[in-house]
């Protein structure tokens, strides 16, 4: 059986993107098993766990890029940099 993904534009962007959610998944699934999660309070006003914190950042990266693609005509990568900040900000912080 041969795959084909012809339908959909893998550019490179794309294929970075899911490859590092689904690396991302990955990895907390090895996490929860190791270390089972603790919930916390950080500077988001509810107490969160690991998943949460993934999820909420998740959401933030996606509109970070959004606002960066509809505001700006600079390079997508940088806005891409940005996204990956704030998720790395809220999993570490929050």
């Amino acid at each position: 059986m041969e795959w084909s993904f012809a339908w959909m534009a893998w550019t490179t962007p794309v294929a970075v993107f899911f490859g590092c959610i689904v690396l991302m998944l990955a990895a907390m699934t090895v996490l929860e098993l190791r270390w089972p999660t603790v919930e916390r309070k950080g500077f988001l006003p509810m107490r969160t766990t690991r998943g949460d914190r993934l999820f909420i950042g998740l959401l933030t990266a996606a509109y970070v890029n959004l606002a960066w693609v509809g505001f700006t005509d600079l390079n997508q990568w940088i806005g891409a940099g940005l996204s990956f900040a704030a998720l790395v900000l809220i999993m570490a912080k929050a």
